[in-house]
């Protein structure tokens, strides 16, 4: 939110608008939960307005909305850290989360199981590589080259403990899936309950770690 929104609690979110990349996105339903634990509630106490990530620092300084999401690398924008301040972050509204994630049919792996493997062993060791301080130059040399945007855009935050969090060995948080989940159900944008570790099958990355060293 800007700086001198005279916003200071969640609950001054009262009345205003929310800004959002999509209904029911990660850094969605962050914010509703978190405007949940201030009794506030969407439609009734404040407005949502979608619009892609890039375009959000300028309706954030052009007041079209009050408050706004930001994920790197766009929340590492200079222009946009000196003009706003954080309210509150994904953390404080859902504590552990593992939002992102691939699914794929039964049908499917049964068809191709050996290339999955294959494909998560290639990952895995992707993975590691991105990971590991020593490759933070060329991996931001990478990213710049890949994006056509300048190296000084990567350098301070990808593959660190500023960017998402990624297990080094592709292995998801299902406690906090399942929390995550419960919190989707709680807020509508699932109908019924649901219990994720029913439809998790790890034994494929699990198979594709062990040929690692």
């Amino acid at each position: 939110m800007r700086s001198d929104s005279g916003i200071a609690s969640v609950a001054d979110l009262k009345g205003k608008i929310v800004g959002t990349n999509a209904a029911g996105s990660a850094v969605d339903i962050a914010a509703k939960a978190m405007l949940r634990k201030a009794k506030l509630e969407d439609r009734r106490d404040f407005t949502v307005i979608e619009a892609s990530f890039p375009a959000m620092k300028a309706m954030l300084a052009e007041k079209k909305v009050d408050m706004i999401p930001s994920v790197v690398p766009f929340s590492e924008d200079p222009a946009l850290r000196s003009s706003s301040r954080v309210l509150f972050t994904q953390k404080d509204a859902l504590g552990a989360s593992s939002l992102g994630l691939w699914v794929v049919r039964k049908s499917f792996i049964e068809k191709n199981r050996a290339a999955l493997v294959d494909f998560l062993e290639d990952t895995l060791v992707e993975t590691r590589w991105y990971l590991d301080p020593a490759h933070h130059e060329e991996a931001v040399r990478i990213a710049a080259t890949f994006t056509k945007a300048p190296p000084s855009l990567f350098d301070g935050w990808l593959f660190t403990k500023k960017d998402y969090y990624r297990d080094p060995n592709l292995m998801p948080n299902l406690d906090a899936l399942q929390s995550n989940v419960d919190l989707m159900r709680s807020l509508g944008f699932i109908s019924g309950p649901l219990d994720v570790k029913r439809y998790i099958d790890l034994s494929m990355v699990q198979e594709a770690a062990k040929r690692l060293p």
